[in-house]
């Protein structure tokens, strides 16, 4: 079927198949986030779009993966990427090709940031990272006809207070358009290390996600994840990164 707008916007199969996917049995539905997608990626979306894009060609030219080209690229890179770091904010991948998406938000001066950069800029450095992410899951699951999606893993190893208001808030902004813009992308979402005196209050936690993520939610201890001083090794180390990737998938719900 030919979808209005179409033409001019960079979208693959794969793309197409996930908001299929997510709407299996009303076209019409499907068809309608599908136009609000192509929407945010002709208008708001454009600079994000097309610098992820631009920043993935460029970290893959040689066939490995350069990490630099795409930190440099993020939008408002130059106010934000002193704080949000490779100690704090990382991806790897597990040995079946998903992404994970590891946060420890200890390790982010989120009140310095914020005091910097605004919620706009911080939710666009996000969404950003959601862009690179789906390029290259989408790029992978047409390479093996297995649909990859992002795990996310938040460390809450160290965090002593609850975050700054104005980083939740462009935390939520980024999350919420998450499920619109990038439907059966995202894999289950899990609560690591979560100190003991707070694992009473679990059920406070779920209402800071989207109803959609609520329901992929994962409340587990990490040990080796916990053992490190920052998030760093899993970059760097790769026998760090594989021990710390079996443990996540070890922790996976079974019908995930």
């Amino acid at each position: 079927k030919s979808i209005d707008g179409m033409e001019d916007v960079d979208m693959s199969d794969v793309d197409l198949l996930r908001f299929a996917m997510v709407h299996p049995e009303d076209e019409k539905l499907a068809v309608e986030a599908l136009q609000n997608a192509i929407k945010w990626r002709k208008t708001t979306g454009k600079h994000i779009v097309e610098s992820a894009k631009a920043a993935v060609e460029e970290a893959t030219a040689d066939g490995g993966w350069n990490n630099d080209p795409v930190r440099n690229a993020a939008p408002h890179s130059e106010l934000i990427n002193k704080y949000i770091t490779p100690k704090a904010v990382i991806t790897t991948s597990t040995e079946a090709g998903d992404l994970v998406y590891v946060i420890r938000a200890s390790q982010i001066n989120d009140k310095e940031l914020m005091d910097n950069a605004s919620v706009e800029q911080v939710c666009d450095f996000f969404m950003y990272a959601k862009e690179v992410h789906n390029i290259i899951a989408n790029k992978r699951s047409a390479e093996t006809g297995r649909m990859c999606t992002v795990l996310f893993a938040n460390d809450i190893v160290g965090v002593r207070k609850a975050p700054d208001s104005r980083f939740s808030k462009a935390l939520t902004s980024s999350s919420d358009q998450y499920e619109s813009l990038y439907p059966s992308l995202a894999g289950p979402t899990m609560i690591l290390n979560l100190p003991l005196i707070l694992q009473a209050f679990v059920g406070l936690f779920k209402p800071l996600f989207p109803k959609s993520v609520q329901e992929r939610l994962v409340f587990k201890r990490a040990p080796v994840l916990a053992s490190l001083d920052d998030l760093s090794p899993l970059g760097t180390n790769k026998a760090v990164q594989t021990q710390f990737v079996r443990e996540v998938v070890g922790l996976l719900p079974k019908t995930a």
